[in-house]
This record gives structure tokens, sequence and C-alpha cells, in this order.
């Protein structure tokens, strides 16, 4: 038998919990140290990261912070081990401090995030209507015999200006979202049209004032962009647990 591990609790470890894990397996508490590790039996060798495990592994987590439980360290999905004492000696007992740091620097906190998207066409058509002159020379490109030389310097001005104006959307948000955060991690965009991927670390408590500004970053940019919020999420981007253990 082996066991697929969630995360990490400080103790004392939640009671009577129902919910399901990986292959609608009970999820249970295992006591190691000054720990509480939430696991479930595995019923594969190893588990792929498709959307249905993915989201197995982390509603786990969520329903158990929201439960109350606000002092967890999510681990890094796929974790599968055999024993409990391969768990104390490679993940417990090497990063005890470790792992005492970073639930106390989670303690009452969760993660959000935010996405922003813009109409990519639109902006470059907001920035020519901006700077006619831009707008003038960018036309002359259709049917006129200009030299590779102006076209790649047009080319250069509006890349430029995008580029300033995706800077300047950037700036407002962080202007108004950082100052709530303990801690900001800003992420690659995933797609073109997304400018600004970003998580927050925030107080459990703060997160309507949260909210509320991201409400009112939405008004202030009207439908020129589109913001994704998501406010709540286990918190991997700040203390994700990436360690492996030898079955």
């Amino acid at each position: 038998m082996s066991f697929y591990i969630y995360g990490i609790l400080t103790l004392p470890a939640p009671q009577n919990l129902n919910l399901e894990g990986l292959d609608r397996q009970p999820v249970q508490i295992k006591i190691l140290d000054d720990f509480a590790v939430i696991y479930s039996e595995a019923q594969q060798e190893r588990y792929l990261a498709s959307r249905r495990n993915l989201l197995s592994h982390e509603k786990v987590l969520e329903e158990i912070m929201q439960a109350g439980d606000r002092y967890l360290l999510p681990v890094q999905f796929g974790l599968l081990v055999s024993s409990w004492e391969t768990v104390s000696q490679q993940l417990i007992r090497p990063h005890q401090e470790e792992l005492t740091q970073l639930l106390a620097k989670l303690s009452g906190c969760r993660e959000v995030s935010v996405k922003v998207f813009w109409d990519t066409e639109a902006e470059i058509q907001g920035l020519l209507a901006e700077h006619p002159n831009l707008k003038t020379e960018r036309d002359k490109l259709v049917g006129q015999p200009l030299s590779m030389e102006r076209v790649i310097q047009i080319g250069q001005v509006i890349e430029q200006g995008m580029s300033d104006r995706k800077q300047g959307i950037i700036d407002v948000f962080k202007g108004t979202l950082n100052s709530i955060a303990i801690e900001v991690v800003e992420n690659t965009p995933q797609v073109d049209t997304m400018i600004y991927n970003s998580a927050y670390l925030i107080p459990w408590e703060a997160e309507s004032q949260f909210s509320e500004h991201v409400e009112s970053l939405d008004r202030q940019f009207e439908n020129r962009l589109r913001i994704r919020y998501n406010n709540f999420t286990a918190p991997y981007n700040f203390a994700r647990l990436r360690l492996t253990t030898s079955n």
C-alpha cells in the first residue's frame, strides 16, 4: 500500500474529516512528529496531472482551509510514499525548521490571484487614435513603396507604444493591490492576450477589501480589460513544498 500526500498542517489536527480525495478515497490525517499529514490511500502507482486529478487535489486543500484550518502547507501534486517512516526520515525531520517557518508565514492567510487580459487589436487602434501622426505613417505602409528601414522603424515605434501602454496598466494594478498583500508573486502570462498574471498572499480577513479594489479597477478601465479574479486557493505560489521521497 502507498499513500498520496496533499499537504501538511500544524497541530491540533482537524477531526472527523468527511472528504474524498483522488480515486474517491477518504481523506485522512496522519500525525508525524509535530505535524499532521493530509493523505488518502493511493490506488495507482503514479497519478497523471490530468484536469480531474489536479482539481481533486486542489479541492481537498481548499475544503480543509474553508472548514477553518488556515495553517496549511500544500504539497506539490503527485507525491506518493510507501511508508510513514519514509515521510518522517526524508520529509519531516530534515525540513522541520523550514516547515515550521513556512506554516507560520501562511498562518491566517489565503492566496488570491488576478489575471488581466486585453484586446490587442483594440489597443493598437487606441494607440493610433492617441497619436495621429503615427497612424498617418502606419497608413502609408499600405500600397506605398517605403524602404524596409522605414517599415521597421514604424513597427518599432508601435511596439514601444504598446509596451508603454501595457506597463501603464500594470503599474495601476500594482499601485492599487500590492499594498494590501503580505507578499506578491508575478507569474508569466499564459497567453498573448494576458498582460498581467499575479498571485497575492493576503490576510484572510482582507479578502473583501481586496475584492473591492479589483472591482474598482474593473470600473476604472470600463470594458477595456477582462479581469479574472480567483478569491481563494491554497497558497501554492508562496510556500509550495517541492520535495520528493524515495519509496
